[in-house]
């Protein structure tokens, strides 16, 4: 009993330890121990005695055809759910992350997590503008936009369900403090006038949002005029006057934000430093890249987070599968394997061939989910709530670091499912196997 029970507490560790290896190990190192393994099969004894044993396995793979299919798809299911909610996170973590940069500054109320929770008063707003580390327009006017935001509700395409999506009220210079947006269809709003320009995933996403038409919000009548471009999170917004949206949303003469470019990156240290030196200013400021890379940090670690739980709960019917397939194929090997221990085969090679016909079939497995989920979801769009209670529309990224990622764990799911019939294999007694002939 002791002995069996040691047994088994190696073979835990061992599976863990393993497991564990195949995971944290960078390509680069699975690709070295790969070499390390060729080189041994190739240049030693004992590894060619693996060649031969793994070659006489595959070759009865058209016999077990049915047990390696659970073994294949399994594991493709596995990594093609991972690598599709990976792809999920890695999109909307993205389309914020490109919103911000180093050389422009949002200015909240002290204390505010976002600009839907921040409220500036006019004062805040001319001091702001006043600072030395703020850029200026050729024509010397001040690169800063007060920004009003608030969320009103439209039909999805399609469903016609209704969400919310995010009206941006934008100051006269927010061409010069946002370069990058550019209009693509009609033209810009006017200032004064009930006016939208809407992003170009809005307009994808939500109905009656084509130049030209109309829409109701809190009793006003807009009228979409244009269609943007940012490169970002902004293309899932309305835009429009930032007076205009005040007034129409009863914001009065004050802002939820204040975004301002600077003249330079390294500027910013001194901006923040002169607000909070300003005893009339109770502001916080941050780059943008660090606001729009915090305000997608929860749901980005919740979307991740999720698709580890699934994934790890499919992973158990494939390991399942697996063990299942690779014991069946032990077992049909039984006078196979016997007489090769009688005729002086040692158990390592034993093992290791099991454990390399059983990676291989884990790796087929991987390659083949990650594929479907690189089909199915390069160019697939989705939109979410985002950290001001509005549609956020983004695309999934299936990266090559995604799917590597998915065949680690494919690999993981090999070694774990094969660990324990190539040991079942190595420890079996010659005679009992014999009888079997």
């Amino acid at each position: 009993m002791l002995r069996k029970t040691l047994l088994l507490l190696a073979m835990g560790a061992a599976a863990v330890l393993g497991v564990a290896a195949v995971v944290a190990l960078p390509w680069i190192g699975i690709a070295a121990v790969a070499v390390l393994l060729a080189a041994w099969l190739a240049a030693t004894r004992s590894g060619r005695r693996v060649i031969s044993i793994t070659a006489s396995g595959m070759a009865t793979l058209p016999q077990r055809l049915g047990g390696a299919s659970v073994v294949v798809v399994g594991i493709a299911g596995v990594v093609g759910v991972l690598v599709s909610l990976l792809a999920m996170g890695q999109g909307y973590e993205s389309n914020f992350r490109a919103t911000g940069s180093d050389d422009r500054a949002i200015v909240l109320r002290s204390g505010a997590l976002s600009e839907s929770t921040s409220n500036l008063d006019q004062q805040s707003v001319m001091l702001i503008g006043e600072k030395p580390q703020v850029a200026r327009s050729p024509h010397g006017r001040a690169l800063v936009s007060p920004e009003v935001v608030v969320a009103a509700s439209l039909p999805k395409k399609g469903t016609g369900a209704d969400t919310n999506v995010m009206i941006r009220g934008v100051g006269p210079e927010v061409w010069g403090v946002r370069p990058r947006v550019r209009i693509i269809a009609g033209r810009r709003f006017h200032s004064g006038l009930q006016e939208l320009i809407v992003g170009k995933d809005a307009a994808r996403e939500f109905a009656h949002t084509a130049i030209g038409s109309k829409l109701d919000f809190n009793g006003h009548s807009w009228r979409v005029v244009g269609e943007f471009d940012s490169g970002n999170a902004h293309d899932s917004e309305l835009w429009g006057d930032v007076n205009v949206v005040g007034a129409a949303f009863h914001r009065g003469s004050s802002v939820s934000s204040m975004t301002v470019r600077l003249t330079g990156p390294k500027a910013f240290s001194a901006f923040k430093a002169a607000l909070a030196g300003d005893p009339q200013l109770k502001v916080q400021a941050h780059t943008t890249r660090e606001y729009y890379a915090s305000q997608s940090k929860g749901i980005t670690h919740f979307i991740r987070i999720l698709g580890m739980v699934v994934a790890g709960i499919m992973a158990i019917g494939a390991v399942a599968g697996a063990l299942n397939s690779m014991y069946a194929a032990v077992s049909a090997r039984t006078r196979e394997i016997a007489t090769l221990r009688a005729i002086g085969f040692r158990g390592g090679p034993v093992v290791v061939s099991v454990m390399i016909e059983t990676m291989l079939l884990a790796l087929a497995g991987g390659i083949v989910g990650a594929l479907i989920a690189w089909l199915l979801f390069r160019h697939f769009t989705a939109s979410t709530l985002g950290p001001s209670f509005s549609a956020v529309v983004f695309q999934f990224r299936i990266t090559p670091r995604l799917m590597g990622e998915g065949l680690k764990w494919a690999l993981a799911i090999g070694f774990l499912g094969g660990l324990f019939p190539a040991l079942r294999a190595a420890r079996m007694p010659v005679t009992e196997g014999l009888r079997e002939l």
